[in-house]
């Protein structure tokens, strides 16, 4: 009897099964296609310079900062401790590269929160490295501490606002230092003009032009913040320099481009790869002849691949084709040699 009570099946389920399985199986691809674009980075940082303690929270993990490794940039929150002496303030500092070919020094006890920067597709065989590469869209928020910009010039379309905690900065100019504490924002023009509004209550905001400095305080409950636009005070301008220099020196340092990597199987993953053997002998030009390229006047500089960036991508069958964005290292073709002359080796001339 036991025998006659196995589950009966209708013809069709089978068929059913077989129509739904096609069906995933045809899916899969456009799927996984569209997860690995998910996956594929937008927008890099690059660290150029560390001293004391820095970390960063990619989302993922919470690790410290060193020189010559890259993260992805969106949604990055990165933080420059406190030192414990008050004497060692001027020694903690972390100093990057944005891949819109922005530079940024962070000073001791600083805290950035970046919550969107993305980057449209780069223009193919760029030369002018002193303009950002495609059009970004930057939107950071300036927790506490001190920040130093040193800018490409943006491309129409872009747009850099860095918050705080008490207004709003629309970055247009090309070096400019973001100030935040509790109680005031304080913003410092060294090179171009930039918007600052006082919060939510001062839609229009005002202007604030080189050598012009924008305080932000807090006002009265229910009243705008006030704004007060005065010229930098003399005696604050070396340390604003400073902070500026520091930035435009990182940005000088790299440069970021495009490349594509054909990835087969079924999983890969690709982590910071080590700098590319011989690279620094070879050169790499932006358009891609491999010859050296010139940077300052007269002096002469190879463009080496520091490091693959970080990816992550999966396809079931066949090869894919990433695009990613990868910075480039800017270093000398001839260090300069030093030497010393001993006053042994100087001959005297007569009658001199």
């Amino acid at each position: 009897m036991n025998a006659h009570l196995s589950p009966v099946r209708s013809p069709g389920a089978g068929r059913q099964s077989l129509v739904m399985a096609l069906l995933v199986f045809s899916l899969l691809p456009a799927l996984l296609q569209a997860q690995g674009r998910r996956k594929n980075p937008a927008s890099k940082l690059y660290v150029t310079d560390v001293s004391g303690e820095s970390t960063i929270d990619t989302g993922d993990m919470v690790e410290d900062m060193s020189k010559r490794t890259v993260y992805s940039a969106e949604g990055a929150v990165i933080e420059t401790r406190r030192p414990e002496a008050g004497a060692d303030r001027s020694k903690s500092f972390s100093t990057m590269v944005y891949s819109n070919g922005t530079g940024a020094y962070y000073d001791a006890d600083t805290r950035v929160e970046m919550r969107r920067f993305s980057q449209e597709p780069f223009t193919p065989n760029r030369t002018d490295m002193d303009v950002e590469p495609s059009i970004s869209q930057t939107q950071a928020f300036v927790s506490r501490g001190s920040v130093g910009l040193c800018n490409s010039r943006l491309v129409a379309g872009s747009s850099m606002v860095y918050n705080t905690g008490l207004g709003s900065i629309n970055v247009r100019g090309r070096k400019v230092v973001i100030e935040a504490q509790g109680d005031f924002t304080r913003v410092s023009m060294l090179e171009g003009e930039s918007s600052v509004r006082a919060g939510a209550l001062d839609p229009g905001g005002q202007t604030i032009k080189p050598g012009e400095q924008a305080i932000i305080r807090r006002g009265a409950p229910g009243q705008p913040n006030q704004v007060i636009i005065q010229p930098i005070p003399p005696v604050e301008l070396p340390r604003l320099d400073d902070q500026v220099a520091m930035a435009c020196m990182a940005r000088r340092s790299v440069y970021f481009e495009v490349r594509e990597r054909t990835v087969d199987g079924v999983q890969t993953s690709t982590s910071l790869a080590a700098p590319i053997e011989g690279s620094s002998a070879a050169g790499a030009s932006a358009d891609g002849t491999g010859q050296g390229g010139t940077q300052g006047s007269g002096s002469t500089f190879n463009r080496v691949t520091a490091f693959d960036a970080s990816t992550s991508t999966t396809r079931a069958m066949g090869a894919n084709v990433i695009r990613e964005i990868v910075p480039v290292e800017i270093v000398p073709v001839a260090l300069p040699v030093e030497f010393t002359v001993s006053t042994a080796s100087i001959r005297s001339t007569p009658g001199r």
